[in-house]
């Protein structure tokens, strides 16, 4: 894992805003360790926000064909504990308690917030993540489904762009997000976009 990692002994739902405004995220080495550190990669993954955003062509078909029942902020800790749970692909997890007690805490504050897939009762993918100012935090994604995650990650890129937001942080880049455009970005240039995400008035998800 690129970049400066902190040990954070003590840690707020304010002092997690700040850490965020300032380019610091927090993980754990696992599920089970009570211990968070704080990361700062010394490359960003960004996805755009503008025509770079990047939706295949059978992703759109599958858009378009309304799956699954797209949900905003109707069961955040849910969303949170099933990005935390361990799958055959993911057998280890960075979300430990204390990181759910303090994203739900940032849910009820209005800063931490889900998109979900639901099929009838059944959640079947979802993602969440931080907004403040007029950027957006994307933290973890989880899918039970096929293409799941990717539709709700299509409809928090159009909800994102209808709220006037300017910054979508992925953390880091993977495949699987460069397949929708995600950029990596220096440490300097991520610094510059999230300073003047920071100047804005903080935007209503």
């Amino acid at each position: 894992m690129a970049g400066a990692r902190r040990k954070s002994p003590g840690i707020t739902p304010e002092i997690l805003l700040r850490a965020y405004s300032i380019g610091l995220f927090p993980m754990a080495e696992s599920a089970d360790d009570p211990e968070i550190f704080w990361v700062e990669p010394d490359i960003r993954g960004v996805l755009p926000l503008d025509n770079r955003f990047h939706v295949s062509k059978s992703l759109r078909k599958t858009v378009r064909q309304k799956p699954f029942d797209i949900r905003f902020n109707s069961d955040f800790d849910a969303v949170i504990t099933a990005c935390a749970s361990e799958t055959s692909d993911r057998p280890s997890t960075w979300i430990n308690e204390t990181i759910k007690t303090l994203y739900s805490a940032l849910h009820r504050m209005g800063h931490a917030h889900s998109v979900e897939a639901w099929d009838g009762d059944e959640l079947v993918g979802g993602l969440y993540g931080v907004s403040l100012g007029s950027a957006f935090f994307g933290e973890s994604m989880f899918s039970r489904r096929t293409d799941a995650s990717k539709i709700c990650l299509v409809h928090l890129v159009e909800h994102l762009r209808r709220q006037h937001f300017t910054l979508l942080d992925t953390q880091f880049t993977t495949e699987h997000l460069k397949t929708f455009g995600a950029l990596d970005v220096p440490k300097a240039d991520y610094a510059l976009m999230l300073a003047a995400a920071m100047e804005s008035p903080h935007l209503k998800f």
